[in-house]
């Protein structure tokens, strides 16, 4: 790739979230959570989405902390995709 190119290509969004649900095949559900301040009672609050995303060869688990990123679409839910697990859930 030239420079050119390089500079032409968008940044793709990264976040990083806790999978809730792989019951689904080559899907999984992860859930990301970020905190803000409210801006009438300054108070930190927690905001939460759902997301699913594509794994490819099942590497992502339930429990697993997995950073996704945004894609084209796959499905009519799925425009993000697993990249890698960052954090393998602990079996008790």
């Amino acid at each position: 790739m030239s420079e050119q190119e390089q500079q032409v290509r968008k940044v793709r969004r990264t976040l990083v979230g806790r999978v809730v649900s792989d019951k689904m095949d080559k899907t999984v559900t992860v859930l990301v959570e970020r905190r803000v301040k409210h801006p009438l009672y300054n108070k930190i609050v927690t905001k939460s989405a759902k997301y699913h995303a594509h794994v490819e060869n099942g590497v992502a688990g339930q429990g697993d902390l997995v950073e996704i990123e945004e894609c084209r679409p796959i499905s009519r839910t799925k425009t993000w995709l697993v990249t890698q697990v960052v954090e393998k859930a602990r079996v008790i």
